[in-house]
């Protein structure tokens, strides 16, 4: 497995979310959460990103067939 990681600028381009909904839905539990890569420093794993972006879109897909 890939530990690429990504910073929030490329999160927000992935995921098409803004900085404050990526750190609220961080908070409920329903994104993954952020790596410390310093001080003041966060990441993510592009893996962990990803495969929440794949459950989205089963989720999405699901919902279109019922």
């Amino acid at each position: 497995m890939s530990h690429q990681i990504v910073r929030l600028p490329e999160v927000m381009k992935m995921t098409g979310l803004s900085r404050s909904t990526i750190y609220l839905r961080m908070s409920k539990g329903n994104f993954p959460q952020s790596i410390s890569l310093g001080e003041r420093a966060v990441g993510w794993l592009e893996a962990d990103v990803e495969l929440w972006l794949d459950a989205c879109v089963a989720a999405s897909k699901a919902v279109d067939n019922d």
